[in-house]
């Protein structure tokens, strides 16, 4: 059962019966085929290119399907292209970085002169710009057409569309879905896809689903005849022209035959209350998501949009209305299945620019477990408890629906809200100067301004180059400080943010035994890293387990998704327990050559190498308080990560900070932790690698224990070891020693894309900056690359990894 008729649930009808499922309806409130939500008055711009490549991949199928559908011989895509033009200097090189994701993700795109914006776009004033991102596979989706050519295909292989239905409830029993209720009845179903688009909240609510999704109104016009259009289209062609964005001032055009429509994102931000929505019969003319237009809002777009297009200052605006759309905290949409609920998905948050993609992962979900494209950033899941508050998801979205066009960077933080999670350390932190950058809702230490005097100290080794104006951006110098302090005396690092689960129980590892790659069966104190995979043997997250009891285990993970994993994966019968037990506990990092001077000097314990080996973990006490110690380092120096309470947490920093004193300790931030992690070769999930990459493939292979049989993807990696992957992810140095690059950038060997950055930075031991690559497998070290950055291209070198301590000599020592 799919509930909504719009783009997203014929999409999923049309995925689904495609690959042979035939028992499938479509319920929607409104009437078909216009329904009354998005969909139907959608203005169907298609741009492709995302700095997500998970976005990209999926609007590109979007388009080459829609190019594939018509509806009795009229079109459902019309592949106009795509114009994005430059006003200001921060634009253009903001689509030369565009042009640089367009090129990693696989899609044609290419920065064009002003003069050629204005032969594709002749209505442009060349004059008012700097140049322009045209992508030629770009379009324009007819929605409305689009869905009655999928809802006739679906229906041909045996779908059933039922329109004027309204969903009043989702009946379930024993933890599954079994039908959805009407006010005809109550309908069957073993699976339930919520595709309600701005009602999913609503939909979700049925079964006490947090859907975070906020309705906001987005306003769109329409002019009165254009002279400069008459004549140049048919009632049949629509457009000609490329559809046209003009994001320095929130703004996006396209034809409708011989007038333009304007959509502005310039105006204040509009939630919408369900409750006071027309209820009602829903026509043409009466649709629910289409709110009074307001006038006032759209002046200032539209004194813009005379600017841009001359021909529009003799025009006026005929129609406009305001159409309500989704929004989300972080821009993402919303995939998933209900934890509660076994058979309940949703799909929303979804718009027509990747409504096919995201239907077509829907369905590979569905059918074969696993999306051939990888999900982290869409899955409902990833947000944490803090984040599904209402007032969060209002704020957040609210604040994404202002900035959908504005230019932003990487590290670029929420500015509100701001301090929801803090670990026991927060106050000293802050009395350090630390500066936070946000992350799930943790404040983030990135550097520490009480740091700043020890940048005079470095050693010429140790100076960094000058970073050009876009890379120093949420950077300091600070961060080579500490990174020097941590390989030549002893930092803190926070790292209370990272997720912690616990498991336990009589079937623990069991379970750790059949979802991971490792060995799990090892003695008391023992710390594995290792891997979970999906079926086809894609990196789903890597892990660090700790065997803390017979039938307890505290496993590192990366985030709400392997929460969700483990439970979903533990059995029904009581023997296993999932816990997060991230906020009732905090951990540091002791890193550097005199961790162990600092840790034994507040210890009765043994922290020799003798008596507490590397990958090993034992309660102690420090400084009185009772610690779980993990021999463990992520930036490849002698250390520990140590665990408490959050209750003892205070106590704790304070006691390794009082008597770090004579070890010449500081506490160090994200900045430097990520510098330190790349010379390592340490692989961040979600970023270095994910679903979409086998552990070979990714330089894991070690983590995977061939010999254990009945782990979750074993035999999707039958056959394949390091010697037979076709591409790896390799560690690049940047020749000119200086330039920094940030992650996404395309890197060309041989003159030709052949890949993407994923994690960079300037490796301050090494004294060069760094980057990690998809390549292809015969890019061996020595092989001569370039990354393309901004405009330009700059040569770098594939290298042997790790780049410092290969040995393990100083994190075994």
């Amino acid at each position: 059962m799919i509930i909504g008729a719009g783009i997203v649930g014929a999409n999923v009808a049309d995925e689904l019966t495609a690959r042979g499922w035939d028992r499938v309806t479509v319920l929607d409130q409104g009437p078909l085929p216009l329904t009354g939500g998005s969909t139907s008055h959608a203005p169907g711009l298609v741009f492709q290119t995302s700095p997500s490549k998970t976005m990209t991949t999926f609007a590109s199928y979007t388009a080459s399907k829609f190019l594939s559908l018509d509806v009795d011989g009229e079109w459902c895509f019309n592949q106009v292209g795509g114009l994005e033009v430059a006003t200001t200097e921060q634009r253009l090189a903001e689509l030369h970085r565009r042009q640089g994701w367009a090129t990693s993700w696989g899609v044609a795109a290419s920065v064009i002169d002003p003069q050629e914006c204005a032969k594709l776009h002749p209505l442009l004033d060349a004059d008012r710009i700097l140049g322009g991102l045209y992508v030629e596979s770009d379009g324009l989706a007819k929605a409305s057409r689009v869905v009655v050519a999928l809802a006739r295909r679906a229906q041909s292989r045996g779908a059933v569309f039922q329109g004027s239905t309204k969903v009043t409830g989702i009946e379930h029993s024993g933890g599954r879905v079994t039908g959805v209720a009407t006010a005809n009845g109550v309908v069957p179903a073993d699976i339930v896809v919520s595709c309600g688009g701005f009602w999913g909240p609503d939909l979700g609510a049925l079964i006490g689903m947090d859907v975070p999704l906020l309705p906001l109104a987005h306003q769109y016009a329409k002019t009165d005849q254009i002279p400069e259009l008459v004549g140049r289209n048919t009632e049949l062609s629509e457009a000609g022209f490329p559809i046209l964005r003009h994001q320095d001032q929130d703004l996006y055009f396209r034809e409708h035959v011989d007038r333009l429509g304007i959509g502005s994102y310039a105006h204040r931000p509009m939630p919408v209350d369900m409750s006071e929505l027309p209820d009602g019969e829903i026509s043409a003319d009466a649709m629910p998501s289409m709110l009074q237009f307001t006038e006032e809002d759209f002046a200032p777009a539209w004194e813009q949009s005379q600017k841009l297009l001359p021909c529009l200052q003799t025009a006026k605006v005929e129609s406009g209305f305001n159409g309500i759309f989704s929004f989300t905290p972080d821009g993402g949409p919303l995939i998933g299945e209900s934890p509660d609920v076994s058979g309940f998905w949703i799909a929303e948050a979804v718009w027509v620019t990747h409504s096919a993609g995201v239907a077509r992962a829907v369905a590979q979900l569905l059918i074969d477990g696993r999306s051939e494209v990888e999900l982290h950033g869409c899955d409902v899941h990833r947000f944490e408890d803090v984040q599904l508050d209402p007032g969060y998801v209002s704020e957040t979205s609210q604040q994404n629906f202002v900035e959908i066009y504005d230019i932003l960077h990487p590290l670029q933080p929420k500015e509100s809200p701001r301090n929801l999670r803090v670990s026991p350390f927060h106050v000293r932190q802050t009395e350090l100067g630390a500066v936070f950058l946000e992350s799930g809702g943790w404040e983030r230490p990135h550097w520490f301004e009480a740091n700043a005097a020890l940048v005079d100290e470095l050693p010429v080794a140790w100076q960094p180059p000058a970073r050009d104006e876009w890379s120093a951006m949420f950077h300091s110098r600070i961060a080579a400080a500490e990174a020097w302090r941590t390989r030549t005396a002893v930092a803190l690092y926070d790292m209370t943010p990272l997720k912690r689960l616990e498991i336990s129980g009589p079937g623990a590892l069991a379970l750790l035994e059949r979802t991971t790659t490792g060995k799990m069966d090892k003695s008391v104190g023992s710390v594995t890293y290792t891997l979970a995979l999906d079926e086809a043997g894609g990196v789903r997250s890597d892990l660090t387990v700790a065997r803390l009891g017979a039938d307890s285990f505290q496993v590192g993970a990366n985030g709400n998704l392997d929460l969700d994993y483990f439970r979903r994966q533990a059995p029904s019968d009581g023997s296993v327990t999932v816990r997060d037990i991230t906020g009732g506990t905090c951990c540091i990092g002791v890193w550097g050559p005199r961790a162990r001077d600092l840790v034994s000097a507040l210890s009765r314990d043994d922290f020799s190498n003798e008596a507490f080996k590397y990958f090993r973990a034992k309660q102690v006490r420090i400084g009185g308080v009772p610690v779980t110690a993990m021999r463990l380092s992520y930036v490849g120096e002698l250390g520990w990560e140590l665990y408490t309470s959050a209750d003892n947490g205070l106590r704790l920093w304070d006691a390794l900070w009082a008597e770090g004193q004579r070890h010449g300790i500081i506490a160090a931030g994200r900045a430097a932790f990520n510098s330190l992690r790349l010379e390592k070769g340490y692989r961040s999930w979600g970023t270095d690698m994910t679903t979409e990459h086998n552990p070979y493939e990714a330089g894991l292979g070690f983590a995977v224990r061939t010999q254990k049989d009945g782990f979750i993807g074993r035999d999707a990696l039958v056959g394949v070891s390091d010697d037979t992957v076709e591409r790896r992810l390799a560690c690049l140095t940047i020749d000119d020693g200086k330039q920094v690059v940030l992650g996404s950038e395309p890197v060309f060997l041989d003159g030709s894309p052949a890949g993407y950055v994923t994690s960079a930075a300037f490796g301050h031991t090494v004294g060069v900056p760094i980057a990690y690559a998809w390549l292809p497998a015969t890019a061996v070290p020595g092989t001569k690359v370039e990354i393309q950055y901004f405009d330009r291209r700059v040569p770098a070198t594939v290298v042997a990894e790790p780049l410092v301590d290969p040995e393990m000599k100083k994190i075994r020592s």
